[in-house]
């Protein structure tokens, strides 16, 4: 029956194909997914995609666990496991784990056996959660059966929560459609009961704003209903003796660097087996997190967000539980240099049990920077201790070719009222323009800047409620047209009471105010503002509240300014507290550029590329290499995951891009050539430095030069939209 009700629609696919196309429905796949690109009778044959979903399960008195469920494929037609009716071999996976009452974490009933790997190791052996091997699946009359091998504990609970996980594949790489990967979990209470306990701290939603699609061991265990199920306290490993209980695993993981332990020289190395790389400290092949940087405020990496990952606005049922449950195990995996058993590096002394843990540490307290839970991980330039800084463009006059411009602004704290220009670090303003493409102008022989000019509005002049105004003593080229911008950056510092460690103690803080930026006609043309490439939400899907420069920009809108196609790290390499670097010639920094080849970061190595800035005050700054310990930042590892559960994936353009800018921009013209001193090509084609960010090896380069003529790059004819390898088409991850 299933034959023919796939192969029967197929069968008449020649009769309908016009109907189809005059009212054919939105595409349901996504320009992320193989499927969206392939040829419609493939798609309409293969129906690529998997659904799995439990429709009941049971423990029988002698602890026999069973559990239903069907397969289909996105239309919701059943799916044939075997793969012989229905395109695609299905594999599948069965756990099964029991939520004592009155407890958060589960305990898993599936377990498998863990043997050490290395000499001298924590453990010889320990049973860790698994997926049940043995059981028996059969098909039943509305779908399918499976009966573990496993049994439930002579006296198991049948008042508790249950939940059985599947997580599967389907293997359609036949088709040139991969492999499709999905999970599913299911609660019951086996009495019949109604399910009223749950584990559901963290929501998939808040994972997948900085790893896209929450996945790992291959790809089919996906989302945090299904991590739950086996990171619980029985996984240990049994080389290093470590645990992978989420709270601890997790918390530690994504503290990375910033562990007390890994600050004060040591590693977080917390399994050793036959996956991972080897370190130092490792021989074998093992997870290094020790360079793991949370990325929020883009670099400065404040783990202090708990709501990251704690969202109050996903819908978790127990979304609070950090606040109200604070426990040793989850707080001491961030601040792994408390010793609750001596008192050591904890203000509340010996802590023998978690009971006591509620009585300092409320929810919240009366003010920022308490030994509440909110309190204590306050971000320091968002305390409500402080009074704030908004500047706002409220106008541009005299903004013609050949003047000089005259900007009104205002400058205000939270409260509304004036904040005077002395009680500023700095406040200034740039202008650049056309909007075309920033960095082709020249703004007099006394600026060195390219295709820019910023001015200190110290000496503006303001009213006492904020209104100021500044004449910019640059004017515009004479020979200037279209659309210029202006933007403006400022900030304060503030001394505010911190406690730390037990003690209060006055900490300067220093924040900046958010970028405004305006556009005005320098030539009567109408205002055009420069293209939207990404946008500033995008990126605070992982930066949070992205920050830099020493807090002083932090809007993408402002940042392209200067990192602008004519701009390079020329005026800072001299000063590079790294002689090598110093003779190195400057690097590019073009915004487009640049972004791509931060993120890409580690994955330069091995390609015998580097990339490398030179900041202000000499700091080098290597996104590339995590050995290089004169870098000031730590070398980037992209955090978005690839469909089989890897980091470094940066396949999935829309995660920064908008208006699908990075397959429409290919057809733009008129944009200028990007200097690249270090780079393989310079100047560099504007979409070929763009792609090359990324595509970062010679053979990549030596084919987009061989397409470029006087007449400019030949990238649409291939990579544009509707080419044989569309930019968007061969990103497809899924």
């Amino acid at each position: 029956m299933d034959w023919l009700r796939r192969y029967g629609r197929f069968a008449l696919l020649g009769l309908v194909v016009a109907a189809s196309l005059a009212s054919a429905p939105k595409h349901q796949y996504s320009p992320q997914e193989k499927a969206f690109y392939a040829d419609a009778q493939t798609v309409e044959f293969v129906a690529p995609g998997l659904n799995i979903n439990i429709t009941g399960a049971s423990i029988a008195a002698n602890g026999t666990i069973t559990v239903n469920y069907t397969l289909t494929d996105p239309n919701g037609l059943p799916l044939d496991v075997a793969g012989i009716t229905t395109p695609g071999a299905i594999s599948l996976s069965y756990i099964a784990a029991v939520l004592p009452n009155g407890q958060e974490d589960y305990t898993a009933y599936t377990t498998r056996a863990a043997a050490a790997t290395i000499s001298n190791p924590a453990l010889p052996t320990t049973n860790q959660p698994g997926a049940d091997s043995g059981g028996v699946a059969t098909a039943t009359a509305t779908g399918y059966q499976y009966v573990f091998k496993t049994t439930a504990p002579s006296g198991f609970d049948a008042t508790a929560t249950h939940t059985i996980g599947i997580y599967g594949s389907r293997n359609l790489t036949a088709y040139n459609l991969g492999t499709n990967y999905t999970s599913t979990t299911y609660n019951f209470v086996p009495n019949g009961s109604k399910v009223t306990n749950v584990h559901d701290i963290i929501e998939t939603a808040s994972c997948n704003a900085c790893h896209d699609q929450l996945s790992a061991h291959g790809g089919s265990r996906r989302g945090m209903t299904m991590c739950v199920l086996c990171h619980t306290p029985q996984n240990v490993d049994p080389n290093t003796g470590d645990t992978m209980d989420a709270k601890v695993f997790f918390h530690k993981i994504h503290m990375g660097a910033n562990l007390p332990s890994v600050v004060a020289g040591g590693q977080y190395i917390p399994a050793i087996n036959s996956h991972g790389t080897t370190s130092s400290v490792c021989s074998s092949p093992c997870f290094n997190y020790s360079t793991v940087e949370f990325p929020t405020d883009a670099g400065l990496t404040d783990p202090r967000r708990c709501t990251v990952c704690h969202s109050q606005t996903t819908g978790a049922a127990q979304e609070t539980a950090y606040l109200t449950n604070p426990t040793r195990a989850a707080c001491g995996s961030c601040h792994d240099n408390v010793n609750f058993a001596t008192g050591a590096n904890h203000a509340g002394g010996i802590q023998n049990d978690d009971t006591q843990c509620t009585n300092c540490h409320v929810p919240k307290g009366e003010m920022d920077f308490d030994a509440s839970i909110m309190g204590a991980h306050v971000v320091p330039a968002e305390s409500t201790l402080l009074s704030g800084l908004n500047v706002k463009i409220t106008g541009v006059t005299g903004g013609t070719a050949g003047s000089t411009p005259t900007l009104t602004f205002t400058v205000l704290n939270t409260a509304g009222a004036a904040v005077p220009l002395s009680a500023l670090g700095s406040i200034s303003a740039t202008m650049t323009g056309p909007t075309t493409d920033f960095g082709a102008v020249s703004f007099g022989s006394t600026v060195t800047t390219p295709g820019y000019v910023t001015e200190s509005m110290t000496g503006a002049t303001c009213t006492s409620s904020g209104t100021c105004m500044y004449t910019f003593t640059h004017a515009i080229p004479a020979n200037a047209g279209g659309t210029f911008a202006i933007g403006i950056e400022a900030r304060r510092t503030e001394t505010e009471p911190e406690l730390i460690n037990g003690a209060t103690v006055q900490t300067a803080i220093e924040y900046g105010a958010a970028n405004p930026v305006t556009y005005f006609s320098v030539d009567g043309s109408p205002v055009t503002p420069r293209r939207t490439v990404v946008q500033e939400a995008n990126c605070n899907g992982c930066h949070v509240n992205l920050s830099i420069h020493g807090t002083l920009r932090n809007n993408v809108e402002y940042c392209v300014f200067c990192h602008n196609p004519n701009n390079n790290d020329a005026s800072t390499r001299s000063s590079a507290t790294v002689a090598a670097q110093k003779s190195l010639p400057p690097q590019g920094i073009n915004f487009a550029m640049m972004v791509h080849k931060v993120h890409y970061g580690v994955n330069m190595n091995g390609t015998g590329r580097n990339y490398t800035i030179i900041g202000f005050g000499g700091s080098v700054n290597d996104f590339t290499n995590p050995n290089d310990t004169a870098s000031s930042v730590m070398a980037v590892l992209f955090p978005a995951l690839s469909p089989t559960g890897s980091p470094l994936e940066t396949q999935n353009c829309s995660l920064c891009h908008v208006n699908s800018s990075e397959q429409n921009d290919l057809a733009l013209t008129g944009l200028l050539p990007v200097t690249d001193p270090q780079g393989p090509i310079n100047p560099v084609q504007p979409i070929t430095s763009a792609c090359t960010g990324c595509h970062v090896d010679i053979a990549t380069a030596s084919h987009a030069l061989s397409n470029t003529t006087s007449l400019g790059e030949a990238c649409n004819v291939c990579h544009g939209t509707g080419g044989a390898y569309a930019v968007d088409q061969v990103h497809a991850q899924y």
